[in-house]
């Protein structure tokens, strides 16, 4: 069992940026390919960006590609959401998203691929 809590969200206008964070407590968080959803209102979730467990490989949805950088650190527990260039399309409930597996290489990108979510924290971008 994973407990994911995400922080770091909040109100910033267009163009600035925000980080952030998911901490993980529980099993061992490094052998947890993580990922990083968000949901706008009226609208499905969607992915953002993946990142496998050694932290080599990262994959990210066109829309965000350039402008954000998912990274981790698994002394701390912790994935990041770095968000730069933050456009009114990005509000939305950004959640983290972890799954076991024992490839220290794969990510992934289909939320059905993934076991355990955090509650999500709101980003708020303002024109």
């Amino acid at each position: 069992q994973v407990q994911l809590v995400e922080s770091g969200g909040g109100l910033v206008q267009a163009g600035g940026s925000l980080r952030l964070s998911c901490a993980a407590s529980g099993r061992t968080f490094s052998s947890y390919a993580m990922g990083w959803f968000r949901q706008a209102p009226g609208k499905e979730r969607e992915f953002v960006a993946a990142i496998s467990w050694n932290g080599l490989h990262t994959y990210y949805a066109d829309s965000v590609k350039g402008r954000f950088t998912i990274s981790r650190d698994n002394a701390k527990n912790t994935v990041y959401l770095q968000m730069n260039s933050l456009v009114p399309e990005d509000t939305a409930v950004y959640y983290c998203a972890a799954t076991a597996t024992s490839d220290s290489g794969s990510l992934y990108v289909n939320q059905y691929d993934y076991d355990y979510w955090g509650q999500g924290t709101q980003v708020t971008v303002s024109s």
